[in-house]
């Protein structure tokens, strides 16, 4: 339910629009994002009264020089990467174009395409297959609710937030040994089942023991949740990511570990087992397949094997699909069932035989013949028919 321009006093400031607007975003936006918004926006209304003291209404803004002064003003703050400015361009335009669907006037084309920043290129950081074992042992012998978390996001591909949100009957039995976890509206507010096999099953039972030692008073107060909550969300989250960080440097990885690293190293391993990149895409929960192609990791290990399965496919012959034949025709019963299997068996081994010459004059005598057996077989098939 968006707020029309009427229902606000007829001289507002840029503040309270976006203030209102803001608002009423929050009814449906996580509070994560719309604190974004207001710190965005911010920084907007802060820039503007410092370039611009003048500028006091919404339909005196102007591409240039009220946006562009802007954009160079974001260049220029050293500690601001290209994909924090992107982040807060796409805030800002979407809050222009909400204004203007609601019949404010704004300007068109405030913020184009050709004003976002180039991306980096984010390579993906799965963990070594020797990392990854370390870790894996070092989890294990911690055994603590944080570290048994992090087995589970390693083991799912799940996102730490996601695994924040996991309800405590998350683990749901579909049909006979097929399991899969439930995982809650997440970052793109979607829900999945992520099949699990046996040792995530058993992960969730421990996990489930250990959160009964908690005292009651932390439990009464986060009863739906897998996880107990210390404090807020952000508090497990940043207490799983210390742990994990902790328990990398004990196991002697080589690399720093962060919980992403372990969901770019289950996409790569589902991968290298055979998952198609649309049953991953679903797997990670993502909307676009290309925000799936950067997490893997093809290696030139990868490659070779997969180059060399192909050549092996490729030097096998087609195998021409086979009639059960009988092992012993003498044993073959005597009725009329019994015949006409023999003559279709014969059928067949004709078809593949005349598949293979290369006599066109041959194949044609063939051809004509497994007509006949087909003629008799008609024959046969009727005689049954008489006989009952």
């Amino acid at each position: 339910m968006r707020q029309s321009a009427s229902s606000l006093p007829p001289r507002h400031s840029l503040e309270e629009i976006f203030r209102a607007h803001i608002q009423t975003l929050a009814a449906t936006l996580r509070p994560g994002t719309v604190d974004q918004y207001r710190f965005v926006t911010s920084r907007f209304l802060t820039y503007l009264r410092s370039a611009f003291p003048r500028l006091c209404r919404l339909s005196q803004l102007r591409r240039d020089p009220h946006l562009l002064g802007w954009f160079r003003w974001l260049c220029e703050q050293q500690q601001l990467g290209n994909q924090t400015r992107v982040h807060y361009l796409l805030l800002l335009r979407r809050l222009f174009q909400d204004l203007a669907e609601n019949g404010y006037t704004v300007q068109p084309d405030l913020i184009r395409r050709q004003d976002f920043p180039p991306l980096p290129r984010c390579l993906p950081t799965p963990l070594s297959p020797e990392d990854d074992q370390l870790l894996n042992q070092e989890l294990r012998h911690t055994d603590d609710l944080p570290s048994n978390a992090l087995r589970l996001i390693r083991a799912t591909g799940m996102r730490i937030g996601e695994c924040i949100d996991l309800s405590l009957d998350c683990l749901r039995h579909l049909r006979e040994d097929q399991w899969a976890l439930h995982v809650p509206l997440g970052k793109l507010h979607t829900e999945r089942l992520v099949p699990v096999d046996q040792e995530a099953r058993h992960i969730v039972a421990r996990i489930v023991a250990l959160r009964a030692l908690a005292p009651s008073s932390l439990l009464a107060q986060c009863s739906p949740f897998l996880l107990p909550h210390p404090s807020t969300h952000n508090g497990l989250y940043q207490a799983l990511k210390r742990a994990l960080i902790q328990a990398g440097q004990r196991a002697g990885c080589c690399h720093r570990v962060t919980p992403h690293r372990l969901r770019h190293t289950y996409a790569t391993e589902m991968l290298r087992l055979g998952v198609s990149l649309p049953s991953l895409q679903q797997l990670l929960g993502h909307n676009d397949i290309r925000m799936t192609m950067r997490y893997l990791q093809v290696t030139q290990s990868d490659l070779q094997r997969e180059f060399h399965l192909a050549r092996q496919n490729a030097l096998q012959p087609h195998r021409v699909p086979e009639l059960p034949l009988p092992h012993n025709l003498s044993t073959t019963s005597a009725d009329l069932p019994g015949i006409r299997h023999c003559l279709t068996a014969t059928r067949h081994l004709l078809e593949i035989y005349r598949r293979q010459l290369h006599d066109g004059k041959a194949r044609r005598s063939l051809q004509r013949l497994a007509k006949r057996l087909f003629t008799i077989d008609l024959e046969l098939q009727r005689l049954k028919t008489d006989e009952k």
